[in-house]
């Protein structure tokens, strides 16, 4: 029974810390007291998310800020409990229980994935092989992306957003962009093309097969009246694209 007690004032205080407003607080518990819980437990989950997104945060005005963090504080189930994975959680919050607001810029959930992207890859526990020997050179050596390369296409300019540049209309291309972690641990960007983010398609999608095999396979897709002329090109994205370690 005394545990059945406890339990309930146990939700009912964790309701009220999440929406003080709709959840009164359990009674008996001085207003002061509470008020120092209710700013400890909001604060961290917004100094995490501020953090997680700081262009999204630096181009949000402040009273918008906190309103969409308190909602997601107040309404949002989290499926882990770890602390890394709230910006995670932040931005499953964006795209299936948002909804659309006034307040929010139309690229929000696009941003808040090019920038939960680079936390990810820096907490992914995958690790990369170590450099191997002397193997099949060029065009004739199966590439292999790395597992912590990802290839990203997106309607609006992530990459370009700032306190001086929100565009309200998405450009007639779409914008790719290549994120990955070398073996130093270190996160890198890159702006690609749409040549480059199906030529890695294809080396994921066909593994085993040979560099000269997909670029041919590549120049038939694009019909380009000079085959050779594509796989020439291809083979230096190829090689730079080893040197940075997004192939292996």
């Amino acid at each position: 029974m005394a545990e059945a007690v406890f339990q309930q004032l146990q939700r009912q205080f964790a309701a009220h810390l999440r929406d003080p407003q709709a959840h009164a607080a359990p009674a008996g518990i001085e207003d002061r007291r509470l008020q120092i819980y209710r700013e400890l437990f909001y604060n961290n989950v917004e100094d995490c998310l501020a953090g997680a997104f700081p262009v999204l945060r630096a181009i949000t005005p402040d009273d918008a800020w906190h309103a969409r963090v308190r909602d997601f504080y107040a309404r949002h189930r989290s499926e882990s409990p770890q602390f890394h994975q709230i910006a995670a959680e932040f931005l499953r919050y964006l795209e299936e229980e948002r909804g659309e607001h006034p307040d929010d810029p139309p690229f929000l959930r696009e941003l808040a994935h090019y920038e939960w992207v680079e936390l990810a890859l820096d907490v992914a526990e995958e690790s990369l092989d170590a450099p191997q020997g002397a193997g099949a050179d060029g065009l004739e050596a199966v590439p292999r992306l790395s597992p912590l390369a990802w290839s990203l296409a997106y309607e609006w300019p992530v990459h370009r957003i700032s306190a001086d540049f929100q565009p309200e209309q998405p450009p007639e291309q779409p914008t790719y962009v290549l994120v990955w972690r070398n073996r130093a641990d270190q996160v890198r960007f890159m702006e690609t093309n749409a040549v480059t983010a199906r030529l890695l398609q294809l080396i994921e999608e066909q593994p085993g097969v040979a560099g000269r095999e997909l670029l041919l396979q590549l120049a038939a897709e694009m019909g380009h009246p000079q085959p050779e002329a594509v796989v020439e090109q291809g083979a230096d994205i190829l090689r730079d694209l080893r040197e940075r370690e997004v192939l292996l």
